[in-house]
């Protein structure tokens, strides 16, 4: 069985040079809050929000947008994709998941990044920095949930005796997760016994990583099931074929400017600027038809890298109409076939 998630996005209206009517803006985040109620009804595992700063979506909190969902549902799993961990005292990051994990009845999921570069710095905060941070955080975050007083002394957060509170309501934590595109960063989640989440690469490229992550995890004294990945897509469906594909046209015209500012990005996308390195936006990223066609897609990648969860961007950045058409067709028509692989 594939566990099927949204990986969600909250699209910003307008852009840099137009500023939307603060009540279009408000409307906009209420159908989307309706939406996602709409999704635990469609038959979702679960949704991960994603954090974003500084342009093009509003998702600067996204751990208001669970808190706001907590008490509109009763099984959808929710979580961040991750909390972007360097912007943060680790303090407040750890008492947050302990309030959020009571307020969703033990539903949340942890999920914790670095950070893009594009937006670290205009924080002034280079990758080595915010790496060096995050490492240190998830260090304490750890320790918090094997302890109840805490005490660090680090490079970057000193404190003694903290109570954190309150515990969460999972014990000894909620699911942890953590986002890699490196064999590198998936062998360190491995020895964390973090689950991984990726996309971005090929397949194949992906079954690398994931496998560098089960050699570790049997370095490490466990077994990694399917259950400690989850693939990420951008998915595009739509009632036929035809359709689908002028959708997805619209996305990759999207993503075009998107890919020019992440210096991360190798770019396959047609017409996009030249690529500048770091890991290559596949053909596979893209999966595009009708319900039927975009899960046999979904159920050949994720059995080809071993993932057990896969994470939805459903028609990215497209109205909210087409989303939530697109919501409707993947709930109805995708869903049950990956369930039932």
């Amino acid at each position: 069985m594939i566990k099927p998630w949204l990986f969600e996005f909250l699209p910003e209206l307008g852009g840099p040079s137009v500023e939307p009517n603060p009540a279009d803006v408000a409307a906009l985040i209420a159908r989307y809050l309706d939406l996602w109620v709409r999704d635990e009804t469609l038959g979702f595992e679960g949704i991960f929000f994603s954090e974003h700063h500084f342009g093009r979506s509003y998702s600067p909190s996204p751990n208001l947008l669970i808190a706001a969902l907590a008490s509109r549902t009763k099984t959808l799993r929710l979580g961040v994709m991750g909390v972007v961990l360097p912007y943060y005292h680790p303090a407040r990051v750890v008492e947050e998941i302990g309030m959020l994990d009571h307020l969703t009845g033990g539903r949340l999921e942890i999920g914790t990044a670095i950070g893009i570069p594009q937006e670290l710095a205009r924080l002034n905060m280079t990758m080595a920095e915010a790496r060096e941070r995050n490492d240190e955080i998830v260090a304490i975050i750890e320790a918090a949930f094997a302890n109840r007083v805490v005490t660090h002394r680090g490079k970057y957060f000193s404190f003694s005796d903290l109570r954190l509170l309150p515990r969460t309501l999972q014990q000894p934590s909620p699911p942890r997760w953590t986002t890699v595109i490196s064999v590198e960063s998936a062998r360190r989640a491995a020895r964390r016994r973090i689950k991984i989440s990726t996309g971005f690469n090929s397949a194949s490229t992906i079954k690398r990583i994931f496998d560098a992550y089960r050699e570790e995890a049997d370095a490490a004294g466990f077994h990694a099931t399917p259950d400690c990945f989850a693939l990420r897509r951008r998915v595009t469906v739509a009632p036929t074929t035809d359709q689908a594909r002028l959708y997805a046209q619209a996305v990759a015209e999207r993503l075009k400017s998107y890919v020019a500012e992440d210096e991360r990005l190798t770019a396959n996308v047609p017409d996009a600027p030249a690529p500048t390195g770091g890991f290559t936006l596949s053909d596979d990223e893209f999966i595009t038809g009708t319900p039927k066609q975009a899960a046999d897609n979904i159920i050949d990648q994720c059995r080809t890298v071993g993932a057990g969860h896969f994470l939805a961007v459903l028609n990215w950045s497209a109205p909210v109409d087409e989303v939530a058409q697109a919501h409707e067709l993947f709930g109805r028509e995708a869903i049950p076939l990956l369930r039932m692989s």
